[in-house]
């Protein structure tokens, strides 16, 4: 008996295993398109962190700008971290630059020393953009006599650093107590120490009682140029509700250390660091 040719014809098909390509013919497109769309996605992210890492690298800085009222030896450090030795100097009345080598770094900082009269310190704007670090020296022997125009003054820098732009990495702050070998120390506190406590007390004081005059629509004395009527200034805004803290400004993290320099004495070799007066602002820019 002949078998019936339409049943094997059928018989075959039933074992003929049908190909990926016939099963799912838009499977090969979806892949490819998946892939193109998955390339795409990540060329546009790693082009998106390149343009940051670049962006915060170019907005770093590379400079070292030293601000504070006159006389309270903004020269003089300048003068011990590039000449090695302490220079005699008088009131500045231009802007002073150097460039210098920090341990354990190929790349040069600049250190600009902006003057602090009233009529010329609002230079210090201009250098900004390129700060790396910013150091506010006060004379921490004088200050008890003249904080409410120290704070004037830093009040101002303050302000200048949180009017920076968003996209502006900010740079390093510090409160420097300068002149802390002229303050006798204690057997419990050393003179760095002594010179940063007046220091950071007076200044706090100080810049509270200018945040509760402007608080109180009373508007605070000009910053600028002497006689001249000045306008409100932010930069005193703290995250707690009472008095005005540098461990609570909004502005960043505020470093305070207690520095001094011998005039005509140069500087320490290094069986003397334990002596040097300016360690403490060397190690804070290695670390910044």
């Amino acid at each position: 008996m002949e078998r019936s040719p339409v049943v094997a014809d059928k018989k075959v098909a039933d074992h003929i295993v049908p190909t990926p390509e016939v099963l799912f013919p838009m499977a090969a497109v979806l892949s490819s398109q998946t892939l193109l769309i998955a390339s795409l996605l990540l060329a546009v992210l790693l082009a998106a962190v390149f343009l940051a890492v670049r962006r915060r690298s170019q907005s770093k800085g590379s400079s070292l700008i030293l601000v504070g009222p006159s006389d309270a030896g903004k020269t003089a450090i300048l003068s011990t971290l590039v000449y090695k030795q302490t220079l005699r100097t008088n009131s500045s009345m231009q802007t002073n630059m150097a460039l210098i080598s920090l341990p354990g770094s190929s790349e040069a900082l600049r250190i600009v020393d902006v003057p602090g009269h009233p009529r010329i310190r609002d230079q210090v704007s201009e250098y900004m953009p390129d700060a790396k670090a910013v150091a506010f020296v006060v004379d921490a022997s004088t200050v008890s006599r003249n904080g409410a125009a120290v704070a004037e003054h830093l009040h101002h820098v303050l302000h200048i650093l949180t009017s920076l732009p968003p996209s502006r990495s900010p740079p390093a702050f510090a409160i420097v107590a300068h002149k802390c070998d002229t303050l006798k120390a204690s057997a419990t506190v050393s003179a760095e120490q002594l010179a940063v406590n007046r220091v950071r007390t007076i200044l706090e004081r100080e810049l509270d009682k200018r945040r509760a005059s402007h608080a109180g629509g009373v508007n605070v004395e000009s910053l600028g140029a002497e006689g001249e009527e000045g306008t409100e200034l932010g930069g005193l805004e703290c995250t707690g509700k009472g008095e005005f803290r540098f461990a609570e400004w909004e502005g960043g993290e505020v470093s305070f250390f207690g520095t001094s320099v011998s005039v005509g004495k140069a500087a320490p070799t290094d069986s003397e660091k334990a002596q040097d007066g300016l360690a403490p602002l060397r190690e804070w820019l290695v670390d910044v």
